[in-house]
């Protein structure tokens, strides 16, 4: 009939709205999946993971040697291979490449990486306490307080725990990253330039603070337990994730982790010799790092990814990252129940 075949603006205008509002649903569904947990797959028995390989990214040889020393990687049903970094922030760029599965890092690099889409969630928590995370000085240095940092120079890993603590640091001081001169280098650079005093400051980590207390004449002029939050996480690829095998395997090492800093808390003179011997460090450096800065499994709840959203709303309030991220977007909880059992610190 002619009159059905008509053009009526209203009608089409209905029909329009009808194709394209479950496009745009669509859409806003596409864009919330890509920063929330993946789809857990299937758990596979540990019998089946033979022809498995994680990529285990390691910082100082923390992990290895921890988990070496525990005799937590004797009779593995899956292989470990550990690349080392130089800090955190590197690791996730080599989770987000899909060149490792896992690390731990501190407590800024997963800020970084959510605020650049990095393709990694964090999956578990370890308190450090932040004792060992501080900002020195030269003993003779006229510098006493932070807010003595105004129109200093500071070396400080980019994206690192070091560098959350600074800023925390600095704002409780009432001072902007704008008033101090923040001189990004990695720890190694960091301490030849602290060294030879081409730097006012050094914002650094254990071990490497106690390895400063050690071989210069330096004093703290803070640190970071009770400024900012201590902790470390471990991360995961989102491709990790999503593979059953790979996620599997990555759940029983957790677990292997957990194992060996409890043996680390209970033996700390074997596990310090240890950890000396594997890495090359001074025993002292050793026993002093890790005596505060063990890294003790924690429960990953809300209120430790409260405390990581603070410390992001920072670094973005500063100008420190260009977006801010939703944290709880970068968190998978998956392996919470097997993880409880074993948790060590009280946090």
């Amino acid at each position: 009939m002619p009159q059905n075949r008509r053009s009526n603006p209203a009608h089409k205008a209905a029909l329009l709205l009808l194709l394209i509002l479950p496009l745009v649903l669509a859409s806003c569904v596409s864009r919330e999946s890509g920063t929330t947990a993946a789809k857990i797959p299937e758990t596979v028995p540990l019998s089946e993971l033979g022809g498995v390989t994680l990529q285990v990214g390691d910082q100082k040889g923390g992990t290895e040697s921890l988990l070496r020393a525990a005799r937590q990687l004797d009779n593995l049903p899956y292989t470990v291979q550990f690349s080392t970094f130089t800090s955190g922030p590197p690791q996730i760029e080599a989770a987000t490449a899909g060149k490792i599965d896992f690390a731990i890092t501190g407590n800024t690099p997963p800020i970084f990486g959510a605020a650049s889409g990095a393709k990694v969630k964090v999956v578990s928590a370890y308190d450090g306490g932040g004792v060992g995370d501080q900002i020195l000085v030269h003993a003779d240095s006229p510098i006493k307080t932070i807010a003595d940092l105004r129109g200093r120079s500071i070396a400080v890993g980019k994206g690192s725990s070091a560098h959350g603590h600074l800023l925390g640091q600095l704002d409780k001081a009432g001072l902007k990253p704008s008033d101090v001169n923040l001189v990004f280098l990695q720890p190694a650079d960091a301490l030849s330039a602290f060294s030879q005093r081409q730097a006012d400051a050094w914002a650094i980590w254990d071990p490497y603070t106690a390895q400063a207390e050690q071989q210069i004449d330096v004093r703290s002029v803070g640190q970071a337990k009770g400024v900012t939050n201590g902790y470390w996480f471990g991360i995961a690829s989102d491709a990790a994730l999503a593979d059953a095998k790979r996620n599997s395997a990555l759940a029983d090492l957790l677990i292997r982790f957990e194992k060996a800093a409890r043996w680390a808390r209970d033996n700390p003179e074997q596990w310090a010799q240890s950890y000396a011997a594997a890495v090359g460090l001074d025993p002292k450096v050793a026993e002093v790092s890790q005596a505060r800065s063990l890294r003790l499994p924690t429960a990953l709840d809300d209120d430790v990814v409260a405390s990581e959203q603070k410390l992001t709303d920072l670094f973005a309030e500063s100008g420190q990252i260009s977006s801010l991220p939703k944290f709880a977007d970068w968190v998978d909880r998956r392996y919470n129940d097997v993880l409880a059992p074993l948790l060590l610190s009280t946090n």
